[in-house]
């Protein structure tokens, strides 16, 4: 009876899994990963065996969705693309596919084995869905402060402070087959993503640091970081490139930062140096020194305890102890200021230079008359050009000069008085 029993289930068993299967996956919300398909037997056949995927069975993939099939614990297909999938490689016969006789006999060589396992499928199957789209909002804060390097090349400042950030990061996958043999696995219905926020965000905060690091070195200041967003996720990537892509096949796609402060000694000694930095233009300096020199002035004229001309008395003392006055700082402006307009001139002043032979090039080619000599001969006899003799040393002789009848002596042809013409 035993064996007969066997038999009639094996049977059954064989006959309840030839059926044309179809797996579909509802709408994967944003909690879960991953998510066993479902098979349809809401009519007709209800025995099949959950785990035996007959051939030519039928798989929906949704847009954003990857369909992975296992067949003994081994991932055997797998398909991103949207629409029907026909499983036609199938280990277990289907009496509605490829053919009825073909169908009957493969059909009668797998009564043949379920009979060997009591009536039971000696096969395991399973249809996954692997969630593509965009895991976000995904919270993060720095339980403890992190080193940045702040560097301002403006001032010379290089220092390590440290700094806390908060904000939201997105990530997805994108090997499904990495995915499902390090992360997931054989799970029973869904894989949330509660699972593995805990360990990712670990390792987030770990990589922030030399992500932040890399940063700093571009020069960008703590208080600008929201506004590169983009280079720390791309930073980020870069550092976990060997956990997150090539073992788990997941990638961060956005890096958030809702807000990032320093301590406030920190600020305090940046600004410290910031506005120390200032000083160092001499016009800066000398109007911070007039201010002080102002106010000090007022404060001693305000002094009732020991009198306006005792306190004035000791800011001349103070005075006279030497360093530097508010005129000495403005006239050092003032040359730093002419010295940069000359250096800003000269290339202006070398640039008509340059082009002049270009420019005169097409005027050497027409004859040039020759320029009127403007020598001069010496009672001595030397021909000079300039205004005393080469030989006897005496100066060029002057126009003969006339007295007009104004009395007004002239050298021209016309009275520079009253505008007669030369007798």
């Amino acid at each position: 009876m035993g064996l007969l029993k066997v038999g009639i289930s094996s049977a059954a068993s064989v006959l309840a899994d030839s059926w044309r299967d179809y797996f579909y996956c509802d709408s994967i919300g944003d909690e879960v990963l991953a998510v066993r398909a479902l098979k349809r037997t809401d009519r007709g056949n209800k025995k099949g065996n959950p785990d035996v995927i007959s051939n030519g069975s039928i798989i929906a993939v949704n847009e954003g969705q990857c369909m992975i099939l296992v067949d003994q614990g081994k991932v055997i297909e797998a398909s991103a693309e949207p629409g029907e999938f026909v499983f036609d490689t199938s280990s277990e016969p289907s009496l509605f596919y490829g053919g009825l006789s073909k169908g009957i006999k493969a059909t009668l060589d797998q009564f043949a084995k379920r009979v060997a396992f009591g009536g039971n499928a000696g096969t395991n199957q399973r249809v996954y869905f692997i969630n593509l789209k965009e895991i976000m909002g995904n919270k993060y804060g720095t339980a403890n402060p992190i080193p940045f390097r702040v560097v301002d090349q403006r001032i010379g400042l290089d220092i390590d402070i440290s700094i806390r950030a908060h904000g939201e990061y997105s990530y997805k996958v994108i090997d499904p087959f990495l995915f499902y043999q390090n992360v997931c696995g054989n799970f029973d219905r869904e894989f949330e993503r509660d699972e593995i926020d805990s360990q990712l965000k670990t390792e987030l905060l770990t990589a922030l640091q030399p992500a932040l690091a890399k940063i700093s070195a571009m020069g960008v200041r703590y208080s600008d970081l929201p506004g590169h967003t983009f280079e720390i996720a791309d930073a980020l990537n870069e550092v976990l490139s060997e956990k997150w892509q090539n073992t788990r096949g997941i990638e961060i796609v956005s890096f958030g930062i809702s807000s990032v402060s320093a301590s406030k000694e920190d600020e305090d000694m940046i600004k410290n140096l910031q506005r120390t930095a200032v000083y160092r233009d001499p016009g800066m300096a000398a109007a911070n020194l007039s201010q002080a020199q102002a106010q000090a002035m007022q404060s001693a004229a305000a002094n009732t305890a020991t009198g306006p001309m005792f306190a004035f008395q000791n800011m001349a003392a103070a005075n006279n102890m030497g360093g530097m006055n508010a005129n000495t700082l403005y006239q050092m402006s003032a040359q730093q200021s002419m010295q940069q307009q000359s250096m800003q001139q000269q290339p202006m002043q070398q640039q008509p230079v340059q082009q002049q032979p270009m420019q005169q090039q097409p005027m050497q080619q027409q004859p040039v008359a020759p320029a009127q000599s403007s020598s001069w001969t010496c009672s001595c006899g030397a021909v000079n050009s300039g205004n005393f003799c080469s030989n006897c040393g005496k100066p060029k002789p002057q126009p003969s000069s006339w007295t007009c009848s104004c009395g007004t002596e002239n050298t021209g042809n016309f009275c520079c008085n009253c505008g007669k013409p030369r007798a």
